[in-house]
């Protein structure tokens, strides 16, 4: 009977011992199991947060491309319009020169029968006669060329209206060399008398079809004709750099008697001092003289008696200039202080005007 309790306690004992290792087995592959969950649960994670990148990124390429076609539709299209103001452009100002060419047309063709008359008498043409045919070639010459490359009218009128200042009603202004006549407008907008004079016939004719009063003459005979001391302000633009120094310094002493006290006198020219507006503005006009600084125009003026002297910029070159790099270092920052010397060197202001005044 003992050795049968022995036996089924010694079974017991075995059944115990397999049932605890395999317990522990369980538990040891539960164990693995686990870890195996969160190793794929956490790989799991990193997938789902790679995939919500990817989609993210995705999204990102199809906004950036979207933003692309958008760009390059809306290039596409500033071109084709540039393109269409060009061509405007150029069609307005042939449009001004044909209007030009077919009012000298019909004076030439007066002047011409005039020739034959003389001609069919078996008489000489005189060298007057010859010249009255040269010179509204030449004028008509220039007025084109004025229309081509000085510029919208509205825009020099944008630039000019700021020296309107110095101009006040009730007294007469001169504007000497008015060209097209956009100062001589301004002036008789805001109310004040003023006279053009202009040697060029072309453009007396393209004042007076805009009402304006005009007069064709030699710049400095017309300004000895006024009384001293009676003129209210005398402006030029665009026109001292076509005559000798002699004649300039004339000009501004002439001035100075003509003009009532408490007057200014206003003169606009080109800028020699920016590189860009001397070799593209300056040097493209073959009539023009003699480049001048605007400290020596502004010595001219106060060695001439006028006061309160001061020299006024225009027409900026925004576009022209060299960009700044983005500043980090030491080697940035001098590089950026090189191109701010060489945007004045080379990008200053197109135009300048020194005022005086007379007390």
């Amino acid at each position: 009977m003992i050795r049968i309790i022995e036996k089924l306690a010694y079974e017991r004992k075995q059944k115990e011992d397999d049932f605890s290792s395999k317990l522990k087995e369980v538990k040891k592959k539960s164990r693995e199991f686990q870890n195996n969950l969160e190793k794929n649960t956490t790989q799991i994670k990193e997938l789902l947060s790679h995939l919500i990148d990817l989609i993210e990124l995705n999204a990102s390429l199809t906004d950036a491309k979207d933003k692309e076609w958008d760009a390059l539709g809306n290039n596409h299209v500033g071109m084709i319009f540039k393109s269409m103001e060009w061509r405007v452009d150029k069609l307005a100002a042939e449009y001004k020169d044909v209007k030009i060419l077919m009012k000298k047309f019909l004076l030439l063709k007066e002047k011409l029968n005039q020739l034959l008359s003389t001609l069919e008498e078996k008489k000489t043409p005189s060298p007057p006669q010859v010249k009255e045919f040269l010179e509204p070639l030449e004028d008509w010459r220039y007025a084109g060329f004025e229309n081509r490359f000085r510029g919208y009218e509205e825009e020099i009128k944008n630039q000019q209206a700021s020296l309107l200042r110095y101009f006040k009603k009730g007294r007469k202004v001169l504007d000497l060399g008015c060209g097209r006549g956009e100062f001589l407008q301004l002036l008789e907008e805001n109310g004040i008398e003023a006279v053009g004079i202009d040697m060029n016939e072309a453009m007396i004719d393209i004042c007076r079809d805009k009402g304006l009063n005009c007069q064709k003459g030699d710049l400095l005979e017309k300004l000895a004709e006024n009384k001293d001391s009676s003129l209210g302000g005398i402006f030029s633009s665009q026109v001292i750099e076509h005559i000798p120094p002699l004649s300039l310094r004339r000009m501004v002493e002439l001035s100075y008697f003509k003009l009532a006290p408490s007057s200014h006198l206003v003169l606009e020219t080109i800028n020699p001092a920016s590189v860009f507006s001397l070799v593209q503005i300056y040097f493209l006009d073959l009539s023009h003289q003699k480049p001048i600084h605007p400290q020596a125009l502004k010595f001219l003026l106060e060695s001439s008696g006028f006061e309160e002297v001061e020299i006024k910029y225009s027409a900026f070159l925004e576009q022209e200039r060299l960009q700044e790099l983005p500043t980090s270092d030491e080697i940035t920052s001098t590089m950026n202080q090189n191109i701010d010397k060489l945007n004045k060197l080379l990008y200053a202001p197109s135009n300048y005007a020194v005022i005086g005044l007379k007390t």
